[in-house]
């Protein structure tokens, strides 16, 4: 019997559905994954989604270690889960299964995380872009010193469109946000200098900013790659944490971050305001 599963058709309904294109590689990944494991389970092929089964791969996915010996944590569980939940309604919506066999209330609870995420400091970031700067990439050095002091996302910064920057107004259009909102966000001088430096020695006539010898634009995995290079703490969403804390003690309202960071709730821009783990755990060696 051949699979249920139609993964084109499901793309076309998650983009239908408003979802980034992270998510649906996301989801088509987890998908296989739990098609891998029905076929190594029980040597058949998935005719339907039912809850016996998707109960027995939560369990799986519990006790399986990952990543040197360890369980995976429940955040990734319940994004595998959650994908489950997104091709159930697909196949509702199809007409090839009637009943909702899994929802969110499947997924594991998880207490809200409260130290601050963010594990470095100005020194640390102004290190980085220095040994960039030294290296004469440009191109990676304006990029990092967005990310830094803009607050935008990964994805966000690349798809950055030339027709999008206005430097002499030190204004920047997002107009594929999370959720795709569109907003503007407001750079600073070291910004708008990188920038400039970089578009100066930019060859291309690409309308991306960050340009790419393979592609029309710059991709994630390149940017991961380049980042390791400089730094093995440092990665492009842990400027994003810089940001918003940095931001917060130097004055900025959880609001003004929240809108510059393009957070759809002020709870998520919260958790920049508590202290860090390493000051948690200072704190609980006085007790």
């Amino acid at each position: 019997m051949e699979t249920i599963f139609d993964l084109d058709k499901f793309k076309k309904y998650l983009l239908k559905e408003r979802k980034s294109e992270n998510t649906i590689k996301s989801y088509i990944i987890n998908i296989n994954e739990y098609i891998k494991w029905f076929n190594d389970s029980y040597g058949l092929e998935v005719t339907k989604l039912y809850r016996e089964n998707v109960l027995d791969y939560k369990s799986y996915l519990l006790n399986i270690k990952k990543f040197k010996g360890r369980n995976l944590n429940a955040r990734t569980i319940n994004v595998k889960l959650s994908s489950l939940v997104a091709i159930n309604k697909f196949l509702i919506e199809e007409g090839i299964q009637q009943e909702l066999v899994i929802n969110n209330k499947d997924t594991i609870k998880v207490q809200q995380e409260y130290a601050n995420p963010c594990i470095v400091e100005k020194k640390d970031v102004e290190a980085f872009r220095q040994k960039i700067l030294e290296a004469g990439e440009k191109r990676l050095y304006a990029l990092a010193t967005l990310m830094s002091y803009s607050g935008l996302r990964i994805t966000e910064s690349l798809s950055i469109k030339l027709a999008d920057i206005c430097l002499e107004g030190k204004e920047i259009i997002i107009r594929k946000g999370k959720g795709n909102k569109q907003r503007v966000v407001y750079i600073n001088t070291k910004i708008v200098e990188a920038l400039k430096a970089y578009v100066k020695v930019r060859r291309d006539d690409s309308e991306f900013l960050f340009v790419s010898r393979e592609s029309k634009n710059l991709s994630r995995s390149v940017v991961n790659r380049e980042f390791k290079k400089y730094s093995n703490v440092i990665t492009p969403h842990m400027l994003r944490h810089y940001y918003c804390s940095h931001a917060l003690d130097m004055g900025y309202s959880v609001a003004e971050v929240a809108y510059q960071a393009g957070h759809r709730d002020t709870r998520t821009t919260l958790i920049y305001t508590n202290p860090s783990r390493k000051k948690l755990k200072e704190m609980a060696e006085l007790l």
